[in-house]
């Protein structure tokens, strides 16, 4: 499955979904600083699913109303960055079929899915 994960994101998390045999567009190797709609445009452009720390793009899928392939909403806080990368490519790896489309939370206990219309 191709992703793009925002520079938010931590760098071992990446390279997990990498290792995992996923294509990761990483925004922090290409151009950190661009804006949340901007990282949005590129994810819909590459119909690739977004991984993502910041909490806007909540605001921006269902308030704004704006279409996205898929957004996962990482929130993993205290915990290491080797034990993060394991939990987000194992959730992702899990769910694979359920992202597309839906607005998924990962969280330290659970994984979160919420198709979006």
């Amino acid at each position: 499955m191709n992703f793009v994960a925002d520079e938010s994101v931590d760098r071992d998390i990446v390279i997990a979904i990498r290792s995992s045999g996923h294509m990761v567009t990483y925004v922090a190797e290409m151009e950190p600083g661009i804006t949340d709609e901007v990282v949005l445009n590129l994810a819909n452009k590459l119909q690739a699913v977004l991984i993502t720390s910041d909490k806007d793009f909540g605001e921006i899928v269902f308030r704004q109303g704006r279409v996205a392939a898929g957004v996962v909403l990482v929130r993993l806080m205290a915990l290491s960055q080797e034990t993060k990368a394991r939990l987000v490519a194992g959730e992702l790896n899990k769910h694979l079929d359920e992202l597309r489309g839906a607005f998924s939370v990962i969280t330290r206990n659970r994984l979160r899915i919420r198709k979006m219309r």
